[in-house]
């Protein structure tokens, strides 16, 4: 079993209130979950309204596979137009751990 964790540091657009970064936070978690079936949720940041953090995770019998799911939940992030793509953690777990 692997085990397969990623994070994101968002620096968000024209955001003037948790209002509006809800509108643009919640959509990418979503087509997260529904596009690659990950648990994904905004971690941090969450008092900031220009800042998001999102954590997802990914369980997988398989590490090629882990990885690609991890890769194209990466690009997806990293092309939404709205969103700066600060920085990215990326953590994987094995059976060796």
């Amino acid at each position: 079993m692997y085990v397969g964790t990623l994070s994101f540091d968002l620096l968000l657009g024209d955001i003037h209130s948790l209002k509006e970064k809800r509108s643009v936070v919640r959509p990418i978690v979503a087509e997260l979950q529904r596009k690659f079936a990950v648990c994904a949720a905004e971690v941090d940041h969450l008092d900031l309204h220009r800042r998001a953090g999102i954590g997802l995770a990914v369980v997988s019998g398989d590490a090629a596979h882990l990885t690609d799911v991890l890769d194209r939940c990466e690009r997806l992030v990293a092309a939404r137009p709205e969103v700066e793509l600060l920085s990215v953690r990326r953590r994987l777990h094995g059976d060796d751990d």
